[in-house]
């Protein structure tokens, strides 16, 4: 690595950061919550098994995980304006990432309120809860315990996702990686550098995950 490049390196590593604390990271918890709110909804709706609404959840969850998210960011972002309708790119790319990631997560938690015994919700009924409290009190912090793994991955997984919000403009970690490289010519060096600051965050919200799962057989639960 010749002088240059190490200059280049030094005195982008900090933007870049910077972008990732500011952007990026912003940009993956507002798109996680929303896609964990689409996905306890849609998991709820079907283990409550109501009828249409269930087949138009399963028809969400069908288009959504048979479609490219990259398709998706350019439907929503340059083909809606031809029917009139414009999102900024960052509001863009929230609804896109927390609609494709909330219909994988809903599977996971459909998945974890189906594992959560009938008894419960037959004891919870026993002792005067209504369906409401139940849900809240018993089956929802149990089926939470359950998904917790995965709900961990997708976070992680929607991390490194966040980088095709730079298809639709968004200056986030990557794009402004892009940004840099037009100026020094220094792709190899740059796109290292930004794909180690993915490492990072990814591996610090790792250790969480692990901490969290710890914490959590504490309790008692399944979670190892």
């Amino acid at each position: 690595m010749n002088g240059r490049t190490w200059t280049i390196l030094v005195e982008s590593f900090p933007k870049l950061l910077e972008y990732g604390a500011k952007v990026t990271i912003p940009l993956t918890a507002v798109s996680f919550l929303l896609a964990l709110l689409i996905a306890v909804i849609v998991a709820l709706i079907q283990y409550r098994r109501i009828r249409v609404l269930k087949q138009l959840c399963r028809f969400y969850v069908w288009i959504v995980r048979g479609t490219p998210l990259l398709v998706q960011l350019y439907i929503v972002f340059y083909g809606l304006p031809g029917i009139g309708i414009v999102l900024d790119a960052l509001p863009a790319a929230i609804l896109v990432f927390g609609f494709n990631e909330g219909a994988y997560m809903a599977e996971t938690m459909r998945g974890a309120l189906e594992s959560v015994s009938v008894g419960q919700m037959e004891a919870g009924y026993c002792v005067g809860l209504s369906y409401l409290q139940i849900m809240t009190h018993i089956v929802l912090p149990q089926a939470f315990r359950t998904a917790f793994p995965a709900l961990s991955n997708s976070l992680i997984s929607m991390v490194k996702g966040t980088s095709l919000a730079a298809t639709i403009t968004v200056v986030e970690m990557f794009r402004q990686a892009q940004i840099i490289n037009g100026r020094v010519y220094e792709s190899l060096g740059l796109y290292c550098e930004v794909a180690l600051i993915y490492l990072l965050f990814c591996t610090l919200l790792t250790w969480l995950q692990h901490k969290g799962e710890k914490k959590l057989a504490s309790y008692g639960g399944a979670v190892k």
